[in-house]
């Protein structure tokens, strides 16, 4: 698992940039509803997301909420008085206090199936009656673009899906949410060259591919041998659910 605290400094630079925060806002917003006033961003990051988020509507107040101590600090500095350092898994927040809840890339991250059910519950609980949670599924599988890349990456040993669709519609269900829409977006920026994933690997990006040891060092060699090292493969698509509570 990489330290988001450690990330921080690179994170954007390395996924996509503002290029990227662009497509995600644009979509989210897409599935929130015009009479939100108030929104809940949950893992909210560097906030440049949530950012765009805040800046797209007028009359919309946007909350950021991240655990990382180094992403609050960037975060805030994008957004000042409107980001609190949180667990998403006990959101500091009455019932009911939102119109909307939005989580970018957050259910992926979840240590355990619990973890993301109490999450899907959390974003729940602060929604009002008729507000919407939107979040994104099958992060892992989006980056799998068919390339070379992903072809040597099918080797190495499987990883859960926290964020299997299926999986957090029951979830959503569980907590009394109800189907409300999807939306796609790309990755802008993402798109992985041998040379970049060769990296990524080496920073403990890949949960079931620790850093150091023969096993990384097979998977590096078969990535360096890949041609066209610098050159990116398509960028991922990533998917958005949206649920709405009755």
């Amino acid at each position: 698992m990489l330290d988001y605290d450690k990330e921080a400094e690179r994170y954007d630079a390395a996924r996509g940039g503002e290029p990227r925060a662009a497509a995600a806002a644009e979509a989210v917003l897409s599935l929130v509803p015009a009479g939100a006033r108030r929104l809940l961003d949950a893992a909210c990051g560097t906030g440049i997301v949530t950012r765009r988020l805040a800046a797209a509507r007028a009359g919309l107040r946007v909350t950021g909420v991240d655990l990382a101590p180094a992403m609050v600090r960037r975060a805030a500095a994008r957004l000042p008085g409107a980001v609190v350092r949180a667990d998403a898994r006990r959101l500091p927040f009455t019932a009911g206090a939102f119109d909307a809840v939005s989580s970018v890339w957050l259910l992926h991250l979840a240590g355990t199936d619990d973890d993301a059910r109490t999450v899907v519950g959390q974003c729940a609980r602060v929604l009002r009656p008729g507000g919407v949670y939107v979040t994104t599924v099958d992060k892992g599988p989006s980056h799998n673009v068919g390339s070379d890349i992903d072809a040597v990456l099918a080797a190495r040993p499987p990883s859960p899906v926290r964020d299997a669709a299926g999986a957090v519609e029951a979830y959503a269900r569980e907590h009394g949410l109800c189907p409300a829409g999807r939306a796609r977006f790309t990755g802008l920026g993402q798109g992985r060259s041998p040379r970049r994933t060769i990296a990524d690997l080496r920073r403990g990006w890949f949960m079931t591919l620790p850093p150091e040891g023969p096993l990384a060092d097979r998977f590096a060699d078969r990535l360096a041998a890949l041609p066209d090292q610098d050159r990116p493969r398509p960028d991922p698509v990533f998917t958005l659910l949206a649920f709405r509570k009755p």
